[in-house]
């Protein structure tokens, strides 16, 4: 046993020191970042915000207006090709969805029939709550051999010697954050987890030292988060809760005392296992609640107001593009970042 007595932080610890600006106006701000990956040599350009796989977030009406603002989307485990023949914009979206898997036979299996279908997916997301078994790297490993170029996806870990080992593994992006999310309970259920800013701050240390990427995953309550997450030297921003509740995820609107909600839950929720694989295993405990969230409408509003928070964060540290947004990063560490003294 041994202790950590470093300082590690979280996205409410801090908040971005302000600096003299020559900008003029948020509208000045370009938020466009262009990458090429490691080992796909893929380039991709568009905001680098994404909607997390989970029920009502990665799904396909979501994807088709987050794509209209160059956004990705990671669909769901459970697109299928069935699913993904009944949208008729698929080809006019692809290049901003990533299609999701497991490290289960079956994954492997709808992975394969999906892109013998649809051959023209570049992004591949291999999602596991653990990220630092042998067995995930080596699948990693194995999905890498047999699609030399598509862009891989892998998380999560919150290391930087695992962001290195997945990396090493084949992986173009390796997604960050155990236990941050709105939703997950893996930090109460297991006691396992790694304050989220220092975990972007090391992991992207980590990853641009291979010359590979990181997605921020998790821990975002609002826009000033998401800014800091870019600050912290992430190259993608994942969000769940935030594009949570809208009409684009197609959730069922619930109604209580006038008021209109939307189920929302975690990916190892008891719901979800009953929805997806017929419950929870007798050696498992679900790491993910549900709740009921205010139904919001469109996500265009939502989406819009994320952007213009974190064209907002460039104007006050000085960055004149999203690209320079973490070399003009100071963090201040504060007791309380804000006053809710009304509410927000």
């Amino acid at each position: 046993m041994r202790i950590e007595e470093d300082l590690k932080l979280d996205y409410s610890d801090v908040l971005l020191r302000p600096k003299r600006s020559t900008l003029k106006s948020r509208k000045d701000v370009n938020l466009l970042r262009t990458y090429r990956f490691k080992y796909s040599k893929n380039e991709w350009s568009g905001i680098p915000i994404m909607a997390a796989n989970m029920d009502g977030v990665g799904e396909l009406g979501v994807a088709e207006k987050l794509s209209e603002f160059e956004m990705i989307t990671c669909l769901t485990k459970q697109h299928n090709v069935k699913k993904l023949k009944e949208n008729k914009k698929i080809k006019s979206i692809y290049q901003n969805i990533a299609l999701s898997i497991g490290i289960k036979k079956e994954d492997f299996e709808n992975l394969d029939k999906i892109l013998k279908e649809f051959s023209f997916f570049n992004f591949i997301c291999i999602d596991v709550a653990n990220g630092y078994s042998e067995h995930f790297t080596s699948f990693i490993k194995s999905i890498r051999d047999k699609y030399p170029t598509k862009t891989i996806i892998a998380g999560n870990v919150v290391t930087a010697d695992m962001t290195q080992e997945l990396i090493l593994s084949g992986a173009d992006i390796v997604k960050v954050g155990i236990g941050p999310g709105s939703v997950c309970t893996t930090r109460i259920q297991t006691g396992v987890g790694y304050p989220q800013l220092s975990a972007v701050i090391e992991c992207a240390d980590a990853a641009h030292g291979l010359g590979a990427h990181i997605i921020a995953d998790g821990g975002c309550t609002c826009a000033g988060d998401v800014a800091k997450g870019f600050g912290a030297g992430a190259d993608f921003v994942m969000l769940g809760g935030m594009l949570a509740g809208h009409d684009e995820g197609s959730g069922k609107i619930v109604k209580n005392n006038g008021k209109k909600y939307i189920e929302f839950y975690g990916s190892s929720s008891d719901i979800a296992n009953k929805k997806h694989y017929g419950g929870l295993s007798d050696y498992r405990s679900s790491e993910g609640k549900t709740v009921r969230i205010k139904y919001r409408g469109k996500v265009k509003d939502t989406i819009l107001n994320i952007l213009g928070g974190v064209r907002s964060s460039c104007t006050y540290v000085g960055a004149p593009s999203l690209k320079q947004l973490s070399k003009c990063t100071t963090f201040v560490r504060v007791a309380r970042q804000f006053n809710d003294t009304f509410g927000r």
